[in-house]
């Protein structure tokens, strides 16, 4: 029987969340890609009260880093290590795991998907997609916004013009790729102009596919309910099931009685490149020191219902949430301390200012508001303003308010 704090200690170290804060020297693009590879993928978004979510998930691992490392090892050619594609959802993905995209392309380039097939049974949409795929074989890596559109206004903010609409299909069949991003509008190329020749381009079969990315997930998961492995890889649950059964049929995943947050224990699932950590957990010499801030978006929430099971915790994004109807707020960051999940905070970067702002700021029912916990969530803010090139904290709203006042006077 694993213990609680054992199983949160070995989910943490296998998300890159457990070593101690401070940093002797910063983080190198190796130390970049290494992490992304660990997680397995980065999810894009676009939202930007502060840095947007692909950034964060990296700042929580590594801290103050460099994002135009980042930039360059998914856009610079000699440096490329990592790519845009579709994951869990858009995504950074290393490189390395390129050919596993490749099922995907041939069956959109055979079938497409039924928005697309829809939006191609008319006539002028099906002529647009080869001449915006001819206008980048002639002219290079274009945005959308190099496509001239005359059409009505565009309502919804997925309602895309024609010609973006033409490009994401290209992209999705793998004709093109992502060379750059300028103002974070997407460049698109062709394929052979942005993969490196180093890349394995053999496709796998589904099945092999498949196989690959739930193992891959329940490694980043470090230990998990079973199901949990296919929902972070965003695999579908009946043939990810069949899959599951003969990776534990073979001993790839190994079954451990754990304990979870409500005390009672439960079947969990331990990938065999992991045991070895197990064990370390179990015994005390894996523990959890990091403290540090999670986006929304972050990777450690990615499998469904692992915040209530760990740690007792509800990780929210409210975001897309009429504002009336919102708990939280906007785009709620949870705070790690040492293993537990202890608030959230609700940020704003008012970047001509230099002031984050803090709209509200949370501790958790039954954490103590002990020096400890101030010192280090303070350093960890510390960080996150140097991160962000912010001069001042102002906290508008606290519960309880003693944490926003010690929080400023630890600043």
């Amino acid at each position: 029987m694993l213990t609680l704090n054992a199983v949160r200690s070995l989910a943490l170290h296998a998300q890159g969340l457990t070593h101690p804060d401070a940093q002797p020297v910063p983080p190198t693009p190796d130390a970049i890609q290494q992490t992304v590879e660990r997680l397995g993928c980065v999810q894009i978004d676009t939202l930007h009260v502060v840095q947007r979510s692909h950034y964060l998930v990296l700042w929580s691992r590594l801290g103050t880093y460099a994002p135009a490392d980042f930039e360059r090892l998914a856009f610079e050619p000699d440096d490329r290590r990592l790519f845009e594609g579709w994951q869990r959802c858009a995504s950074y993905i290393p490189l390395k795991d390129f050919r596993y995209q490749l099922p995907r392309f041939q069956r959109m380039q055979d079938t497409s998907a039924i928005w697309y097939h829809r939006w191609l049974a008319l006539e002028q949409n099906r002529e647009m997609v080869p001449q915006v795929l001819e206008r980048i074989q002639q002219e290079g890596g274009l945005r959308t916004a190099d496509f001239k559109y005359d059409g009505p206004r565009r309502g919804s903010w997925w309602d895309w013009k024609p010609a973006k609409v033409a490009l994401e299909y290209h992209f999705d069949s793998g004709r093109l790729m992502i060379g750059k991003r300028v103002n974070f509008q997407r460049v698109y190329d062709l394929t052979e102009r942005v993969l490196p020749e180093w890349v394995e381009t053999t496709p796998p079969t589904p099945e092999e596919r498949d196989r690959y990315w739930i193992e891959q997930g329940a490694r980043a998961l470090g230990i998990c309910h079973p199901m949990q492995a296919v929902e972070y890889s965003y695999r579908k649950r009946t043939p990810g099931k069949v899959i599951l059964e003969e990776l534990l049929r073979e001993g790839v995943l190994m079954p451990v009685q754990a304990e979870q947050a409500d005390g009672k224990s439960a079947e969990l699932v331990v990938h065999r490149d992991n045991l070895e950590l197990m064990q370390q957990a179990a015994d005390g010499a894996l523990k959890a020191e990091r403290t540090t801030f999670l986006s929304p978006f972050d990777s450690l929430f990615w499998a469904k219902g692992r915040d209530a099971q760990l740690w007792n915790f509800r990780h929210c994004l409210e975001a897309y949430i009429p504002e009336p109807k919102r708990q939280w707020g906007y785009f709620c960051l949870s705070i790690l301390h040492k293993g537990r999940l202890v608030g959230k905070f609700d940020p704003k970067l008012e970047r001509q200012s230099g002031i984050l702002r803090l709209k509200a700021l949370y501790l958790e029912p039954g954490i103590a508001l002990d020096e400890e916990l101030v010192h280090d969530v303070a350093s960890a803010m510390s960080d996150f303003m140097r991160f962000h090139k912010a001069k001042e904290l102002v906290v508008e709203k606290s519960q309880p308010v003693e944490f926003g006042l010690k929080l400023t006077a630890n600043l």
